[in-house]
């Protein structure tokens, strides 16, 4: 993978020198209410005719959760082999920190999220009395902005609290808007000293058991993503070719969909991908 992108017109144009897929969900494969049925139909395609498809998102909730979701957006349990979550991924950390004695735990995130410590040895507190605070999200991502967020925060770094983020994207796009998500909040928590552990893209520890799922190292495997910071940060990090879909959360900056605006804004910022779609489709 060297490079820029080089723009195709769908993924059939490189799907045979893969055998398996992992990709991005929101905002490639949904905008957060109806699912994208040309994307559906490329990954159902690809799972036909080539090989494994894992869905890797770094939504705050664990898989069983999302496939309901999917569901309800549209997009059939046959489009896909597995879920990977930075939601499981920190419930699993939650299981390890709460082992032999309840955790004391403060919660930054919306009600929904809460299935990511559900049933565990777990007991809600504020501030003052938190051993550890989760961040799935923002309290009401419509109205909000990390900027919010100062006062509490100043409390968390006053105790020198470590945060867990569940969710490391800044933004996510919900039926055409983008709405802030947890990174921001982490990002925010981090210029202050506060520390941090991401569940994640571009984190490496999140692609290890999405490449499990996807059959092992010994794949030929395709990163499928429309953000640079996330997607195509982790796929270049871990050594993987990844197909970057232009008209997602990047689109504004990109600007006209043109082979020289992709080598300026993955120049810009210091990333590669062997391709580009305008959106995922066959």
């Amino acid at each position: 993978m060297n490079g820029s992108p080089v723009l195709v017109s769908g993924l059939s144009a490189i799907a045979g020198d893969y055998d398996a897929v992992i990709c991005d969900v929101w905002g490639v494969l949904h905008d957060g209410a109806h699912a994208f049925t040309p994307a559906v139909e490329a990954l159902t395609r690809f799972r036909k005719e080539r090989g494994r498809v894992v869905l890797l998102t770094n939504a705050p909730r664990p898989a069983a959760d999302i496939a309901i979701s999917l569901r309800g957006f549209g997009v059939p349990d046959d489009a896909y082999d597995e879920i990977v979550s930075s939601g499981g991924s920190a419930r699993e950390e939650l299981i390890r920190r709460a082992h032999g004695a309840p955790l004391k735990m403060m919660h930054i995130g919306p009600e929904r999220d809460e299935t990511v410590f559900q049933g565990l040895d777990i007991v809600l507190v504020g501030p003052d009395k938190a051993e550890v605070v989760l961040c799935t999200g923002l309290f009401d991502d419509d109205h909000e902005t990390p900027d919010d967020y100062a006062d509490i925060l100043k409390a968390l770094k006053a105790r020198e609290l470590p945060m867990i983020c569940a969710n490391p994207d800044l933004f996510a796009p919900r039926a055409g808007v983008l709405v802030p998500c947890a990174g921001g909040i982490a990002r925010a928590y981090e210029k202050i000293g506060g520390p941090v552990v991401y569940y994640g893209k571009p984190e490496p520890p999140i692609y290890e058991p999405a490449i499990a799922a996807a059959g092992g190292k010994d794949q030929r495997i395709l990163v499928i993503g429309d953000a640079l910071e996330t997607d195509m940060a982790g796929a270049d990090a871990m050594g993987l070719d990844a197909l970057f879909v232009a008209h997602g959360l990047h689109k504004e900056e990109l600007g006209d969909l043109s082979d020289a605006n992709l080598a300026a804004l993955f120049a810009r910022h210091d990333l590669k991908a062997c391709a580009a779609v305008d959106v995922l489709k066959w």
